[in-house]
């Protein structure tokens, strides 16, 4: 009963725990400014099939992919356990499916077929990032937490998975010792190999078992409240990310609606001028942001895709998409606890301009669309990149010199170039 009553504490906590940093995220996403992305719901639900459930864009790197698919797949497919568990857990029962029969043999068999494949992904993941140092994994943005982050929960789930093989493996064997609460439940392709491995006791085994129960079931509730801090939030946030994704052309920009309307009235002085004010021209801070762009930081699984597919950081410059992405996320975080301090958010002197993201990242970029075209679950850090130069120009006047000069030769010659109009044809005569 003391077993049971402290599960029951332990699982209302951690949900309760859970819940409040959720809402604090959701918060946090919703002091972006508004945007439709509820339009064309079908296709919206074919993209977020198809990225974020069949993990369509993963596969344009094989290995990888296929090593995240035994991850992806078998935890999901794993943590259908828990029902169980939980069940087991709060009325002290043991392997309460086992009724099922046949089918409840054929769940468990494959349980450890993808527990144990799982296993195996991370321990490959945890090799490639530590020791065979892939690039995209050990660059500077990396450094200190998110390094940590990642290594935490590869270890985690090593730990999680083998403590379930563990576990299997030692009520297989308190079932063909024939000990009291174990029926004969269950098929174990995987951890009859762990089996030798364990005591003769019944005593010891019913203590391992217990162990890597609780073990196990903590671990998860540990894993549950981890995900708000870390970039393993995406296991959650894919889904919605893809399915508001944008589904225009990538090429496509957007005209500013304040600015569209400033034109207009200049090209046609009897209509009506636009009422009220722009409050900001582009992107200085976070909070002038969409709330996509917010869920994008929160979705972003720091894998590096888009920075290693970007031409400006292959041939050596600043910029590097994933930080765009991960400075977003720290700035509007920081902004939610001074919410969380305040009442309301008050001026710390920070912007995500300058202070997190610097001029010479954002004018790096050639908005080739690259990192959009490479994320796994369709971030978009070029809208970010483009936002915050928009800020640069039509509210500071601060561009490189090489735009500033494009500016003038469009206002001046109507070409980008420094050439006159009535010259342009000069070239036929040479």
């Amino acid at each position: 009963m003391i077993g049971q009553i402290l599960f029951g504490v332990l699982l209302i906590a951690s949900l309760i725990l859970f819940f409040i940093n959720a809402k604090k995220i959701y918060r946090n996403i919703k002091l972006g400014k508004s945007v439709n992305r509820f339009d064309r719901p079908s296709e919206r639900l074919k993209t977020m099939l198809l990225v974020a459930f069949g993990q369509k864009k993963m596969f344009k790197r094989p290995i990888p992919a296929l090593l995240h698919l035994f991850v992806y797949v078998g935890f999901c497919i794993i943590n259908i356990e828990m029902l169980e568990i939980v069940i087991d857990g709060l009325f002290g029962t043991h392997r309460v499916f086992s009724f099922m029969g046949g089918f409840y043999n054929f769940l468990i068999y494959a349980f450890e077929l993808l527990a144990f494949s799982v296993l195996l992904g991370c321990v490959i993941f945890f090799i490639r990032r530590n020791f065979l140092k892939l690039k995209r994994l050990n660059q500077s943005e990396l450094n200190n937490w998110p390094k940590t982050d990642a290594n935490l929960i590869l270890t985690a789930e090593i730990l999680l998975m083998a403590a379930f093989l563990f576990m299997n493996a030692a009520d297989q064997k308190l079932q063909a010792l024939g000990a009291e609460h174990y029926h004969i439940a269950g098929a174990f392709p995987v951890s009859s190999y762990l089996v030798n491995l364990l005591p003769d006791e019944v005593s010891s085994l019913i203590l391992i078992e217990r162990f890597c129960w609780w073990f196990h079931i903590i671990g998860v509730f540990a894993f549950l409240n981890y995900l708000p801090i870390s970039k393993h939030l995406h296991i959650l946030l894919a889904f919605p990310n893809t399915y508001f994704t944008r589904l225009e052309p990538k090429g496509k920009f957007d005209n500013m609606p304040s600015v569209t309307e400033e034109v207009k009235v200049m090209l046609d002085p009897s209509l009506p001028p636009p009422i009220g004010e722009a409050s900001r021209f582009g992107v200085k801070d976070a909070l002038d942001l969409t709330w996509k762009n917010l869920l994008d930081a929160y979705t972003c699984t720091e894998c590096g895709r888009c920075t290693s597919s970007c031409p400006a950081n292959i041939t050596g410059k600043l910029l590097s998409p994933r930080k765009i992405m991960m400075d977003t996320r720290d700035r509007i975080e920081e902004i939610g606890k001074n919410i969380d301090k305040n009442g309301s958010f008050q001026d710390d002197g920070k912007a995500l301009l300058d202070n997190y993201i610097t001029r010479e990242e954002i004018w790096a970029c050639t908005s080739c669309n690259a990192c959009v075209e490479q994320c796994p679950v369709n971030i978009n850090p070029l809208e970010i990149i483009m936002g915050l130069r928009q800020y640069a120009v039509m509210e500071e006047s601060q561009a490189p010199s090489s735009v500033n000069n494009m500016f003038s030769n469009l206002e001046n010659n109507g070409a980008p170039w420094k050439y006159s109009q009535a010259d342009r044809a000069n070239w036929t005569n040479q």
